[in-house]
């Protein structure tokens, strides 16, 4: 027995403009589904109000109230977001969802070549374009000529698994040629085989303002206390309230993405929810509770993995990103560092809200890269852009990576 496809996702949208949108998942459960769940949310540029979560381990109902806008793409959400939950079989005309069996191939990795007349705001509206057309951008490098020509290097992967058919590829080609105008020169999508793709290769060097130790996740002395509050970050864990599972409450700063963080630490941890509400409040603040337990079932009673998971909320939350802005000879580097989950995700559209930000401050971009390295003992996806001076910057350096932050956070 199962349940109909049609009920596995229900989304309600809201009837008066600035009320929340209910979402509700009703599916056999997963490790990191709320993870998944909340990511593609995000990608879809929805505000998270308020969440209820309850799970058995076998079956999850998980209620989201989301804010959204009026360009929201309601029914691709609906489809994207059954698309992460258990798979489903047909028998006898009826849909039933059932355990995956084998996890999914990897999506094939194609290579879009843009040369184009270089203008302020261009890396952003294509950026846009590839978001829009639901590809996303594993690597770029982007780089303008002394003849003001700009050529664009996107490695990306196509969600809707149709980039190799030459009808997509002339409807991308469309929708950036009405985006750039004149300023296109050519455009050219190939697929690249796995050795040109090999996404998980590190820089050759990253400055200390990324790999520091002051930004390495180290965890709390065991000797510390039960509560733990730092820059408005207060996180306590209780064992007495339940004889199953233990109880994480969390009250902090609202920000972008943060029931995402919250998660995918979980995630990595191998950490169930067996019941979870989260709350936000007024003055950008929230409230999570979470009743969780142990891949073994059992609540976490280890004093030093109590404080392990406890740190890595902490910093998750306080600083999910890294975000510098370094000299870099005669030029100014911005630097952005973007968690890996170890499922090999990292947050969507940080390279969309780090060209929107300089878009907005009218500042140009020399020169662009994206790739994955190493610091500590975790995965970065880290962001190099290349600032185009001229005449000088129009504002300050520290107030380009404080708008880039809050731009990152939500706080624009």
């Amino acid at each position: 027995m199962g349940i109909l496809i049609d009920d596995v996702v229900i989304i309600r949208q809201s009837e008066r403009e600035g009320e929340p949108s209910v979402i509700t998942v009703n599916c056999p459960d997963k490790t990191g589904l709320g993870c998944d769940l909340c990511r593609l949310i995000l990608f879809f540029g929805l505000s998270i109000a308020r969440v209820d979560v309850s799970t058995d381990g076998k079956w999850c109902y998980i209620v989201f109230w989301v804010v959204g806008k009026p360009s929201t793409r309601w029914g691709l959400l609906k489809k994207r977001l059954l698309g992460v939950c258990p798979s489903c079989s047909s028998a006898s005309g009826i849909s039933f969802y059932r355990s995956e069996l084998q996890p999914p191939k990897p999506p094939d990795v194609f290579l879009l070549k843009l040369c184009c007349h270089d203008r302020r705001g261009l890396l952003h509206d294509v950026t846009e374009v590839l978001y829009e057309l639901e590809l996303t951008i594993k690597r770029v490098k982007v780089s303008t000529t002394p003849d003001g020509k700009v050529i664009d290097l996107f490695f990306i992967t196509d969600t809707r698994e149709l980039l190799h058919t030459r009808k997509r590829q002339e409807d991308t080609y469309d929708h950036l040629k009405s985006v750039m105008g004149d300023a296109m020169i050519s455009c050219d999508i190939e697929m690249v085989g796995p050795e040109i793709t090999a996404c998980s290769q590190g820089l050759s060097f990253l400055p200390p303002a990324i790999t520091e130790d002051k930004f390495n996740l180290e965890m709390l002395d065991e000797r510390q206390s039960e509560r733990l509050t730092f820059n408005s970050v207060s996180i306590t864990m209780d064992n007495s309230l339940s004889p199953a599972h233990t109880l994480v409450q969390i009250v902090c700063q609202d920000h972008k993405g943060l029931l995402y963080d919250i998660m995918r630490t979980l995630k990595d941890y191998n950490i169930q929810i067996s019941y979870g509400r989260f709350t936000s409040k007024e003055r950008g603040n929230c409230e999570v509770d979470l009743f969780i337990m142990q891949a073994d079932g059992r609540k976490i009673v280890d004093s030093s993995k109590q404080a392990a998971l406890r740190s890595r909320l902490q910093m998750e939350l306080i600083r999910p990103l890294r975000v510098a802005l370094e000299s870099r000879g005669p030029d100014i580097e911005l630097l952005v560092a973007n968690p890996v989950e170890l499922s090999g995700k990292g947050r969507p559209l940080v390279f969309y809200d780090i060209t929107l930000a300089l878009k907005i401050l009218n500042t140009s971009i020399f020169s662009a890269e994206i790739g994955r390295h190493m610091i500590g003992d975790r995965e970065w996806e880290v962001y190099r852009v290349l600032l185009d001076e001229g005449d000088g910057l129009s504002m300050p350096r520290n107030m380009i990576a404080e708008a880039v932050w809050k731009m990152l956070m939500g706080w624009e």
